[in-house]
């Protein structure tokens, strides 16, 4: 049902359902490295560390699961046929275990902070060691968690490392019951993303040609309700700067039409990247 709710702004959604119950629709090689992000911003962190784990090991097979169809995209984008991809299924014993069955990792690394409790179990029971890259713990989350208590650190006794962004978020899962030496602040995998030669030249072409002469500022990877506010901040910055471009990209790319609307309803005019379109200089 969620899935179908999704799928009217998303049609995406309505695919591959079978991956969500644990059948591989796509072909994975078994007995290699398992790597979850669950959506965009977690696979773009990922880039640095997928293509350090093929130099190191270029003999291992690597799959990459996602949860969203955005995520997928970017997935295969970004890695193309240097990694298999897949939905990692919903956290459900039989699921879990028949998609594990098939893919029979050696190592399983999952970005940021998604811990799925039937996963690690399935995980624990099988030996196969379980490691959190680029892991972050809010303190409205640790909160939540602390309510868990013996459950939490049971869960995060069976989990081989957690390397945290900060000391701030290593101290959070310390607090929660993870020990010292399962711990490891590695900072942001974001800051390891190198700026390729041709994306850099990618840029100041659009640069060129989305009006040059004109200052911009950009808010990108919104979430509903910030949208609002930016559009007001823009109507004050535009009292200032008349001749002001705003870039907006919503993180999901279901949004775009009620981001559009947003714009509209603002009495702004606009123009839309995803049909080619280019502002006015």
């Amino acid at each position: 049902l969620r899935l179908l709710l999704r799928s009217r702004k998303a049609p995406a959604y309505r695919k591959r359902w079978a991956e969500r119950y644990g059948f591989c629709q796509n072909k994975v090689e078994p007995d290699g490295i398992l790597l979850h992000s669950v959506s965009v911003g977690e696979t773009l962190a990922a880039i640095p560390l997928v293509r350090a784990l093929r130099h190191r090991y270029p003999s291992m097979p690597i799959t990459v699961t996602t949860m969203t169809p955005t995520g997928s995209e970017r997935a295969m984008s970004a890695f193309g046929k240097d990694v298999h991809h897949v939905y990692l299924p919903y956290d459900l014993p039989g699921a879990m275990n028949r998609f594990l069955n098939t893919v029979q990792p050696k190592l399983v690394i999952v970005m940021e902070t998604e811990l799925w409790p039937n996963m690690v179990a399935a995980l624990h029971k099988r030996k196969i060691p379980l490691v959190i890259a680029n892991a972050r713990l809010s303190e409205r989350s640790a909160k939540g968690y602390a309510k868990l208590g013996g459950f939490m650190r049971r869960l995060l006794s069976r989990i081989t490392l957690i390397a945290a962004q900060n000391e701030e978020d290593g101290n959070r899962f310390l607090a929660l019951g993870l020990k010292r030496n399962q711990l490891a602040v590695t900072g942001s995998l974001k800051f390891d993303i190198s700026v390729t030669p041709e994306l850099a030249a990618r840029a100041i072409t659009l640069r060129r040609q989305w009006a040059p002469h004109r200052k911009v500022w950009i808010a990108t990877s919104t979430h509903d309700g910030e949208e609002q506010i930016i559009l007001q901040a823009h109507k004050k910055l535009l009292e200032t700067f008349p001749n002001l471009l705003l870039i907006l990209v919503p993180r999901h790319p279901e949004r775009f039409p009620d981001a559009r609307e947003m714009v509209q309803k603002a009495g702004m005019s606009f123009t839309l990247r995803s049909t080619g379109e280019i502002p006015s200089s």
